[in-house]
């Protein structure tokens, strides 16, 4: 289904619980969140139910965040009946990676066809600081194992943080030498937890080709993403540029949020409560909410926070 611009929407994000493993800086507070009870969340029929009838719209696409996913309960059960919609042509996930290692085959088994995957740092104790919780060989280890059980191609999600990983961008871009992955670097968003941030940390993307002017643009997009190429490399850099560029022109998802609400845009305060719409009263509003998807997200810098109400963690990634 297009929406009044003229894009097709096509793909689908479903946050499946706003809880994590870890507490990142730029997603959610120190503290974590209030434990809510389970009714106050979907379940995962009534994912399901949402994701038939936005497949019926159009969407071929359907990737699973979070918060982390892979710490709500049932969610391979979930995956396996996303798996048998007739129409869906990929089923991708957003992780942290620390649960990969006992759940990537799984995974693969269930019919999710690959998985991106955050690695801010490969520095120790900046993952440490980065993440508030976790450990870097933990992050390395689930990497390995999406890679053994085939959900490929990976993609490495860097959040660029001025004066905190920007010395490290040659080497995150490095990662992609010998092996076929794509290292995203994203530009730090002023959005929930990550507002904070003193004006420094947000660093255009721009940055990455002043530090890599060997990078050959590959004159394709990777959905929202500018693709490159180092000289050789076996993977790919993509730029990721949410305040510095635009690319809501070409933007064709919507998300859903893990209370039953649906974002046309991820920056908007607009969402649509969707939690006990069933059949035709549930197409009828995730049509409108697709043919009423925002021109765009609206000015976005340092001095200027988005619109959004939540934190990342609430919205899904």
């Amino acid at each position: 289904m297009r929406d009044t611009l003229g894009r097709e929407i096509t793909y689908l994000r479903i946050s499946l619980t706003d809880r994590c493993n870890l507490r990142c800086v730029y997603c959610m507070p120190p503290e974590g969140v209030n434990k809510r009870e389970h009714r106050a969340i979907l379940s995962l029929e009534e994912m399901e139910e949402i994701a038939r009838e936005a497949a019926a719209l159009g969407v071929r696409k359907i990737r699973l965040t979070g918060g982390e996913p892979l710490v709500r309960r049932g969610m391979l059960s979930l995956c396996r009946r996303l798996r048998d919609i007739p129409q869906l042509e990929e089923l991708t996930l957003t992780t942290n990676g620390v649960l990969l290692p006992g759940m990537a085959a799984a995974l693969k088994a269930a019919g999710v066809d690959r998985v991106n995957i955050s690695l801010d740092t490969l520095d120790p104790e900046k993952y440490r600081c980065v993440t508030r919780t976790g450990t870097l060989e933990d992050a390395l280890a689930g990497i390995r194992a999406a890679g053994e059980a085939g959900l490929t191609p990976l993609k490495l999600n860097c959040v660029l943080i001025g004066g905190f990983n920007d010395d490290e961008i040659p080497a995150l871009a490095a990662l992609t030498a010998r092996e076929p992955v794509e290292v995203r670097f994203i530009e730090l968003m002023p959005i929930g937890g990550a507002a904070p941030f003193g004006p420094e940390a947000y660093l255009p993307c721009e940055a990455v080709l002043e530090r890599l002017p060997e990078l050959e643009p590959l004159g394709e997009t990777g959905g929202v993403a500018e693709r490159f190429r180092l000289p050789g490399a076996a993977g790919t850099v993509g730029l990721i540029r949410p305040l510095s560029g635009c690319f809501c022109g070409r933007c064709d998802r919507i998300r859903l949020t893990a209370d039953g609400c649906l974002k046309p845009c991820l920056h908007s305060r607009e969402e649509i409560p969707l939690r006990g719409l069933h059949g035709a009263d549930l197409r009828r509003a995730l049509g409108r909410a697709i043919l009423h998807k925002p021109a765009w997200h609206g000015e976005l810098s340092a001095q200027v926070r988005s619109e959004a109400a939540r934190d990342m963690n609430q919205i899904g990634g």
